[in-house]
């Protein structure tokens, strides 16, 4: 087996993430590394709850430990093509334990 380049966490259960479309926060990135070509270089993954309750839709990039929160599906799209793909994290969407780092409001 191949070693994934990276590798992402998608919260799918516990108590918020279900209710705000992560599935289709899932289907997006799956489908864009689909896409792509990428299945055997990066790898995506429902997971358990990451307890950031109410943060949610929120993935996890490894190795870079990279959080995410918040989400959509036109987020996932712009995350594989920015950061997957180029390197570069999506700094709108980036997550510090309280809410995005670019907007707190949030």
């Amino acid at each position: 087996m191949d070693i994934y380049k990276r590798h992402v966490f998608i919260c799918t259960t516990g108590k918020t993430c279900p209710g705000q479309c992560a599935d289709a926060v899932l289907d997006a990135f799956r489908r864009e590394i689909v896409a792509r070509g990428l299945k055997k270089q990066i790898r995506i993954n429902k997971s358990g709850c990451l307890d950031q309750c109410g943060h949610g839709p929120v993935a996890v990039v490894y190795p870079e430990q990279v959080w995410y929160a918040h989400l959509t599906p036109e987020d996932a799209v712009e995350i594989v093509e920015q950061h997957l793909i180029g390197g570069k994290p999506v700094e709108r969407c980036l997550y510090d334990g309280s809410g995005r780092i670019s907007n707190p409001s949030v």
